[in-house]
């Protein structure tokens, strides 16, 4: 089996990756940088007891390097069995990508959408396949504004991250409707509050939220255990169309069932990416 794992550097990603790979996959991740990536592909093959792990690097918040990792990928792997959608962050701040797009939903969402749709012949052809989403309970927040889905008129780093994880929910959604009948199953999951570096950056609201809940925050392994499971368990082998939460299958807000607003949602996303 063949997986694809972005965001693997550190955190969740890494935790999927070894996870992956200690149960006989054999992994590709995809990191920001070579020299991180190549510090945790080389934990990632110690960790896992097999050397059945590769690196490609690609900076997320840039369209070209998004296609250039998906023609890497697609010429390396004879098939993908998985891709997981893990990359993600959040940021205080309204930092546009050299593409000129707000980076969070550049990163968070537009990243995962154009490499899905590049990658989705393979996966077709690999089929049974799965398409996995990291998305968050911070969905439940989110509002796809339309208006102003780059925040060029009003910036909030909170607003702007709730936004992007609800658009991971309709992207999945809305992937699942048009996989239908072709073998590729896509569903999406909140990982649970995480004991990583995620918050660094973020919007204040979101830092104070990590230190409130330290505590109570679950290792980077747990958090990982829900990606895991949709990338591996027989038992969700033909489930499609999921928010996952804790490994159970979970109701998600009202508007991530929105089909007129999932549509919407794909068309620009498109026309953002030329997919």
């Amino acid at each position: 089996m063949n997986c694809v794992v972005t965001g693997a550097t550190s955190g969740i990603g890494k935790e999927t990756a070894v996870a992956l790979a200690k149960s006989g996959a054999t992994v590709a991740i995809v990191c920001r940088t070579r020299e991180r990536g190549e510090r945790a592909l080389g934990e990632i093959a110690r960790r896992a007891g097999r050397d059945a792990v590769s690196l490609f690097v690609a900076d997320l918040s840039s369209q070209r390097a998004v296609r250039t990792v998906a023609a890497e990928l697609r010429a390396a792997l004879p098939r993908i069995d998985v891709l997981v959608n893990n990359a993600g962050l959040a940021l205080r701040d309204r930092i546009p990508t050299q593409d000129g797009l707000e980076t969070t939903f550049a990163v968070n969402h537009l990243a995962p959408f154009l490499l899905t749709r590049l990658l989705e012949p393979t996966l077709a052809a690999s089929a049974p396949a799965r398409v996995v989403t990291v998305s968050s309970e911070a969905h439940r927040w989110g509002t796809m504004r339309f208006d102003d889905l780059m925040g060029a008129q009003r910036y909030d780093g909170w607003k702007a991250y709730a936004q992007s994880k609800l658009a991971n929910v309709l992207f999945t959604y809305e992937l699942a409707r048009r996989l239908q009948g072709q073998g590729v199953t896509a569903n999406c999951l909140h990982p649970g509050l995480v004991g990583t570096a995620f918050a660094s950056r973020g919007p204040t609201a979101i830092r104070i939220l990590a230190r409130l809940a330290r505590p109570f925050l679950r290792s980077p392994a747990k958090g990982a255990a829900t990606s895991v499971y949709l990338a591996a368990s027989p038992e969700v082998a033909e489930v499609t169309g999921g928010y996952f939460t804790g490994r159970r299958a979970r109701r998600s807000s009202r508007e991530s069932y929105d089909p007129a607003v999932a549509a919407r949602l794909w068309q620009m996303s498109e026309q953002l990416t030329g997919a």
